[in-house]
């Protein structure tokens, strides 16, 4: 099984993050030993980018910030795809709409 990639509880990293965790083992190992909710939180705020720039550098941010010794992702509201818990008031309030509609993409 050595090509299993751990992801997160909710999000999979796709082929771009998957390929620049791997390029630095010791980047790698510092993914491995997040948590799954941790990792979820980077995966969902890299997917979260509108465009490929963005994207881009929120992946090599991670890489980065993983070796800071960060466990999640600075500044973020957190995944609100989770369905073992209810989004906060304040990603209700900020991230959803009235009528329940997300300006995220589903995962």
């Amino acid at each position: 099984m050595a090509n299993t990639f751990p992801h997160g509880t909710v999000h999979e990293a796709r082929e771009d993050l998957q390929a620049a965790l791997r390029l630095d083992p010791k980047v790698f190992e510092l993914w491995d030993s997040l948590t799954p909710l941790s990792r979820n939180e980077f995966i969902c705020w890299v997917d979260d980018a509108k465009q490929p720039k963005t994207r881009q550098r929120r992946i090599e941010r991670t890489c980065d910030e993983l070796l800071e010794g960060k466990k999640r992702p600075c500044c973020w509201a957190g995944c609100i795809h989770r369905t073992d818990k209810a989004p906060s008031r304040w990603q209700q309030a900020v991230l959803i709409d009235p009528q329940g509609r997300t300006g995220r993409k589903p995962a």
